[in-house]
């Protein structure tokens, strides 16, 4: 299982009721929604052809890219169109003024692990 943090990426009150902002965490780009005061968030890069999902319209829970009408629920990354695909939704959270977002960190990234008890793993 990889290792999970919570990154910092605004303050509440700069992000608008009812918009989103791109923010880069390690080196994923996450599209960060407003929604009546309720923090969402997804992967900012529509999977069509790469523009900010962030920067597009958002219209209740669902934010439609702006080059090619692609639309996510900013809920859970599911793709309107086609309920089966998803791009990415990341965990949120607000500590004191902190909106924060939960992502995975690389393996390079992620502190070392203490090697298993009892030995070494068998081999066939």
């Amino acid at each position: 299982m990889s290792e999970h943090s919570f990154t910092t990426v605004a303050r509440v009150g700069e992000i608008p009721d009812g918009q989103g902002v791109s923010r880069v965490v390690g080196e994923k780009r996450i599209g960060v929604f407003n929604l009546g005061g309720t923090y969402h968030a997804i992967n900012d890069v529509c999977p069509h052809m790469g523009d900010s999902l962030a920067a597009g319209c958002l219209e209740g829970d669902v934010v439609t890219c702006r080059w090619h009408g692609w639309r996510f629920r900013v809920t859970d990354g599911t793709w309107c169109d086609n309920p089966r695909i998803k791009t990415d939704s990341y965990e949120t959270r607000v500590v004191a003024d902190e909106i924060q977002v939960r992502v995975a960190l690389p393996d390079a990234d992620r502190p070392p692990t203490a090697p298993p008890r009892g030995g070494s793993p068998t081999q066939t």
